[in-house]
């Protein structure tokens, strides 16, 4: 049995898949400012970092250019992008093991909670989790530490040392190592090998299967 007995996972890119949606939502947020963009592909850098962030990194936006951004990406998402999404292939079945051995688990998400908890409810994973804890709507409590921070300040007896947080950008990552837990990074979301481990990853893995392996002991 591994040590880590407080499992915080990320959502996008680490439970679920949500490439269809975030990018058709992006797509449609810039076009609002008309920039067009023929290569959704090209919009998975959105997939991760806080919203307000992407938009001003990668387009320049100003932060008022950016908070209208999130106005007009949430008007697709929260109508249509929340279900273009799917579960990881073996997440499921993960997470019942990690129930099944006793560990505590949590969701921390830079996406509005409201959100998280309505995309996990409709998988059926939300039973799994103990807290889901995301985003404010004001996008005021959204990086990877300050939700993490959130959750711990709802729960008790969390051992800092016997808790990971599981996700596939830096932002996690860099999240965890902030409030002083370990991290894993995984590969098979949208963040790549040099990009966990530049960030301060513990451990990576490659897929769901070595996940498990690291976990369940």
């Amino acid at each position: 049995m591994s040590d880590w007995n407080y499992v915080f996972f990320d959502l996008d890119g680490t439970l679920t898949d949500p490439k269809t949606g975030i990018t058709l939502s992006a797509a449609y947020a810039l076009s609002s400012f008309g920039i067009g963009v023929e290569d959704t592909e090209s919009l998975c850098k959105f997939i991760g970092p806080p919203l307000r962030d992407s938009f001003m990194e990668f387009y320049g936006f100003s932060k008022e250019q950016a908070d209208l951004g999130i106005q007009k990406f949430r008007e697709r998402y929260e109508k249509i992008g929340w279900k273009e999404n799917r579960p990881y292939p073996g997440i499921e079945k993960l997470l019942g093991k990690l129930k099944s051995a006793g560990k505590r688990l949590f969701v921390a998400t830079s996406k509005p909670e409201v959100m998280a908890e309505r995309i996990l409810a409709h998988f059926g994973m939300d039973g799994y989790f103990e807290l889901i804890a995301g985003a404010d709507l004001e996008e005021i409590r959204v990086k990877k530490a300050d939700v993490l921070r959130y959750a711990m300040g709802q729960l008790e007896g969390i051992v800092k040392e016997e808790s990971v947080m599981v996700g596939d950008r830096m932002h996690d990552i860099a999240g965890a190592k902030e409030v002083g837990i370990n991290a894993i990074g995984v590969l098979y979301g949208y963040g790549s090998r040099e990009e966990l481990l530049h960030a301060g990853a513990d451990n990576i893995a490659a897929s769901v299967q070595e996940l498990e392996e690291m976990l369940i002991k």
